[in-house]
């Protein structure tokens, strides 16, 4: 493998913008974006930020008794903890891919942590209008709300693709909510905002049935289960591979595949799929990526037993 896991300062994606890359400041005192090469596809993880968010959320299927034992186990808090909350983007054939676009402007849901891609795109030296497509995984709120907010629109090249799948699109003309098990004000924040995204990119939108080849080597998948259109991101180059699972896989979902998310619109059809993925990530050793992971969010899976087991990579300076 030659897989080459290196600072961002080192990597093509930002060199020839170094000079106009931000500095971190006050507020910025943790790394928020990594780099590394799959082959000859560059890829960036960028932070958003973090979502305060209920841990009965994790795992509403589960015992309390049980959850607040994993949770223990992981020195986690047993009432709320931050969410991750990770996009990345991907450089293949001159094309440079937003996958997700974070949380944007927070829609009155006290989540002040998260929103941070556009700002985070800047520090690394990335401008929106290099941004040729983007990729969504689904259409939740934290994930489209970047394109949302003031100003980024006009700031889009007017020929960017928007990549998402057919069965998204649909699933949110008339949502369904009966299973999920989110806090007060979501549903009709999440109604909202996939609304809005729609009025606003309806033009700009690329639909794909299961799946759809964006640049050399990065496909778009569907894998459903967490939205009907929920869809992950496969890269593969000389050799290397890994995938974006967006909300296909959370943390607790290694040890314990089978607990529910609040967020699952499908919770068992998620379940499958989720221990589908994690299997054959397992057998052919490539990197994944996710979401809600913690930052960096970049390692491989492993079995362990009857589920699995999160090795997180070296970091390599």
């Amino acid at each position: 493998m030659n897989q080459m896991i290196r600072n961002t300062q080192e990597t093509s994606m930002n060199r020839d913008n170094a000079s106009h890359a931000g500095q971190a400041g006050p507020n910025e005192l943790v790394p928020s974006r990594y780099a590394l090469k799959i082959g000859e596809i560059d890829v960036l993880v960028v932070s958003d930020g973090v979502l305060p968010l209920p841990t009965k959320m994790l795992a509403h299927n589960a015992e309390p008794a049980v959850r607040a034992a994993w949770l223990d186990d992981m020195f986690l808090p047993p009432d709320a903890f931050d969410w991750a909350l990770n996009v990345v983007v991907v450089r293949s054939g001159g094309k440079t891919i937003l996958v997700d676009a974070g949380l944007g402007s927070d829609p009155d849901l006290h989540l002040p942590k998260a929103g941070q891609t556009v700002k985070r795109l800047e520090a690394a030296g990335i401008d929106l209008g290099s941004v040729t497509d983007v990729v969504l995984t689904h259409m939740h709120m934290d994930h489209v709300g970047g394109l949302l907010v003031e100003g980024v629109k006009e700031r889009l090249r007017p020929d960017l693709r928007i990549h998402v799948a057919a069965a998204e699109v649909k699933f949110w003309e008339a949502p369904d909510f009966s299973r999920v098990s989110m806090p007060p004000g979501f549903p009709d924040a999440l109604r909202a905002t996939a609304k809005r995204f729609r009025k606003e990119y309806q033009s700009r939108l690329r639909l794909f049935d299961e799946e759809h080849e964006v640049a050399p080597g990065v496909v778009v998948r569907r894998s459903g289960g967490h939205t009907p259109g929920h869809s992950v991101v496969r890269l593969a180059s000389g050799g290397d591979r890994l995938t974006f699972a967006g909300d296909l896989v959370f943390a607790v979902g290694f040890a314990h595949p089978e607990w529910h998310n609040g967020f699952e619109h499908d919770p068992e059809e998620a379940a499958r799929a989720r221990i589908s993925l994690l299997r054959e990530l397992a057998a052919n050793r490539e990197l994944l990526v996710a979401t809600h992971m913690p930052f960096p969010s970049v390692g491989h899976v492993a079995v362990e037993g009857d589920a699995f087991r999160w090795v997180p990579v070296f970091w390599d300076y």
